[in-house]
């Protein structure tokens, strides 16, 4: 690799600086294309900013990207790790979404850009297909070290980066060398018997010689400007687009042969580099044999090769949507989009009546007008439409006032399209996609949304049963943890349970202070194993026992193992870990019991945090007469005290002692934050973009001086 390691910054705004940036890296790298990722803190999704050698139309099915995708850009920055795809073949095993968009021959790299304080970001860079050995690791080292210095331009910024609707193109400035005049290398491709055309990255005609024009039949005046697809009729087949992308994304050399009505059959090759392709024409010789098909015989044209890539993404996508936002989010950010609308609604048929589920484009006051509208309401179509399960189409509003008078008033909007969301017969919804300004619907368009209303149909009505499942979930998981915790002199105390990113089984984690007398205290935390209603009804169990037991006075190492052979006697499948400590404010002491749970973060005023070597016993549940050590520390007035578990260490691909101690740092200068905060910064350290697979629970306790300057 060649090229400078440190991206160039002070040139200009944050934004331009880190274009900068980008194009560096791709020259540098010998990377074909290059786009820089940004998480969007308000959805939160992964947004493209930048891009170098590809056309914004090719990016439209991945410039927003969910951080939990199955897509390399987003493994990356969750496992904050550099991801390789080597091949084509790699690509279709590891994310076939992903190969489903780009069904050509490159390798990718993706690397995280990880601040000091919060991931930023992803890098992407393709290669062509001709570079098919794997990277060194001098060639790693460089694009993460290239990776750090992004994110350090973010760091260092004054605030953060603007966020654009479209990806900023940034252009890789090939090197230019003297060449002959242009009048002169004109007059030399004039005299080849083959035709040449030279296409920008976006498939414009930017030079034709007359040989080409004549091959092409069509004066070089007329194909100047337009993509060969869309000016010349015999050329408009998906097949024919597909090349050109090939070409631009693989940045291979690409050849077909393609029929000039009547019978003049042309070969096209395709030569791509960074700034366009150059395209040579050759004629395939006279005719033989019988007669060709005549152009008439030829299939209709099927909507462009990048739109059929486009909806295999977007019907991916709407499989892979959990919850109603979710879906949502999908169709507002990826659907409209791609059918140029503005408007969303999303409606669901509850009792009779047209519950607005989501919508986007829209002020609140029309959202509440249209909200729970009666299904033969004749303020919009969506109620017939669901009836007769048949989409509707409004160009005007002349259209839809001809049979809805009122609906143009009422949104303000120009076109709209009322997709009914329909499941074996069974009305479940409607979608509409609606735009500020006139739009005539084409076949096309028609045939395509219809078949999408089918998939947001089945996706619909996932998402609700899977929305309705969680909340009864969350009820559950509130009813059995403690509703506030109680105020004690002397301590303060915060919580949080975090449930899992997905899923819809109960967590088995549970925690409890528990006021002993004026002085002292217990705490308690643990994890029930598994994800089920019987885990549930399991740590409702431990929880009660091992209240009753600390209240009744039993000392740390008796609650557990009472509380063990409870457990014994239920005979239950499920293994449980605990740790209880016995808070004495009084004697300014500590005593800690643990029954295989994660040990807990310690930090005294004035030293550094780490972690406090409880000395474990087994699990609860695995034998009746266990014996539980019991561990001893002072808690004296600045003690701070973090209870947690393993939910919160370990991560799939880390190491749990390295989290542990990493942790166990974030209590060093936390002496007078808000212990909520601390949290904060605890959870943000192990899951920093929000996401955690497994059930995260902590209970931060801190002894402090009472009023009256009393422990």
């Amino acid at each position: 690799m060649s090229g400078s390691n440190e991206p160039p910054v002070g040139s200009g705004s944050l934004e331009e600086d880190l274009g900068a940036a980008l194009a560096d890296t791709v020259r540098g790298t010998g990377a074909s294309t290059g786009g820089l990722y940004l998480i969007d803190d308000a959805e939160p999704v992964l947004r493209l900013v930048a891009l170098c050698g590809l056309p914004v139309a090719f990016t439209a099915p991945w410039q927003r990207l969910s951080l939990t995708a199955p897509v390399p850009v987003a493994d990356a920055i969750r496992d904050d790790r550099l991801v390789r795809i080597a091949s084509q073949d790699e690509m279709a095993r590891r994310y076939p979404r992903t190969a489903a968009v780009l069904p050509y021959p490159f390798a990718l790299t993706a690397v995280p850009l990880t601040g000091v304080r919060r991931p930023w970001g992803g890098l992407v860079l393709m290669w062509p297909a001709m570079r098919p050995r794997p990277l060194t690791a001098r060639e790693r080292d460089h694009i993460t070290s290239i990776a750090r210095r992004m994110a350090r331009l973010l760091d260092d910024a004054p605030r953060p980066p603007a966020l654009p609707d479209q990806p900023r193109v940034v252009p890789v400035e090939a090197a230019h060398h003297p060449v002959q005049t242009g009048l002169a290398a004109a007059d030399y491709l004039e005299r080849l018997p083959e035709g040449a055309l030279a296409l920008d990255l976006e498939g414009r005609i930017v030079f034709a010689t007359a040989t080409a024009a004549r091959l092409l039949g069509r004066s070089a005046d007329r194909l100047l400007g337009t993509r060969p697809w869309q000016s010349l009729p015999w050329l408009d087949d998906p097949a024919y687009e597909d090349h050109y992308r090939t070409a631009v994304v693989s940045r291979a050399p690409v050849s077909f042969t393609a029929l000039r009505p009547p019978d003049q059959q042309l070969i096209f090759q395709l030569y791509p580099d960074t700034s366009g392709i150059s395209v040579r024409i050759v004629p395939d010789g006279e005719r033989t044999g019988g007669s060709p098909a005549p152009a008439a015989a030829r299939p209709a044209p099927a909507a462009p090769t990048g739109r059929l890539y486009q909806l295999v993404h977007l019907a991916a996508a709407l499989t892979e949507t959990v919850t109603v936002h979710d879906l949502v989010s999908l169709i507002a950010h990826q659907i409209l989009p791609a059918f140029g609308a503005q408007g969303l609604v999303l409606s669901s048929a509850e009792a009779g009546r047209l519950k607005i589920t989501g919508y986007h484009g829209y002020p609140d006051d029309v959202i509440e007008r249209l909200d729970a509208l009666s299904l033969d309401t004749d303020l919009t179509p969506a109620g017939q439409v669901m009836a007769s399960g048949t989409p509707a189409f409004f160009s005007h509003p002349a259209e839809m006032t001809a049979s809805y008078p009122r609906a143009p008033r009422i949104s303000g909007k120009q076109a709209w399209a009322f997709l009914p969301l329909i499941i074996s017969g069974r009305p479940v919804g409607c979608c509409i996609l609606s735009y500020t300004h006139p739009h005539p619907f084409t076949a096309d368009e028609r045939a395509v949304l219809t078949s999408l209303s089918g998939l947001i149909a089945q996706a619909l009505d996932r998402a609700r049963l899977y929305d309705a499942k969680h909340r009864l979930v969350g009820e559950l998981q509130r009813a059995l943890l403690p509703r506030a915790l109680p105020r004690l002199p002397g301590l303060d105390v915060a919580a949080r349970y975090m449930p899992a990113g997905h899923g819809i089984e109960v967590g088995g984690d549970f925690f409890d202070l528990l006021r002993l007398d004026d002085t002292t205290a217990a705490a308690v935390i643990g994890d029930v194993e598994g994800h089920s209603v019987a885990a549930a009804a399991l740590m409702g169990q431990v929880r009660i026992a091992v209240h009753a037991h600390a209240t009744a006075g039993a000392a740390p190492d008796e609650v557990l193992a009472r509380t063990n052979r409870l457990l014994a006697d239920l005979d239950s499948d499920l293994l449980v870990s605990c740790l209880y400590a016995h808070l004495d404010l009084a004697r300014h002491e500590a005593s800690f019991a643990s029954a295989g749970h994660v040990p807990p973060l310690l930090r005294h005023t004035g030293r550094p945090g780490g972690v406090l070597e409880v000395e474990p016993g087994p699990l609860l549940g695995i034998a009746p007469g266990t014996r539980y050590p019991v561990t001893t520390t002072p808690l004296l007035p600045g003690t701070t005290l973090a209870l947690y578990t393993d939910g919160l260490v370990e991560l799939p691909g880390t190491d749990a002692t390295r989290v542990t101690a990493g942790l166990a740092g974030h209590l060093d200068g936390a002496d007078g934050q808000n212990l909520e905060r601390l949290i904060d910064r605890l959870v943000r350290h192990t899951a920093p973009t929000g996401r955690h697979g497994d059930d995260i629970t902590v209970l931060l306790l801190r002894a402090v001086r009472g009023p009256d300057g009393q422990p």
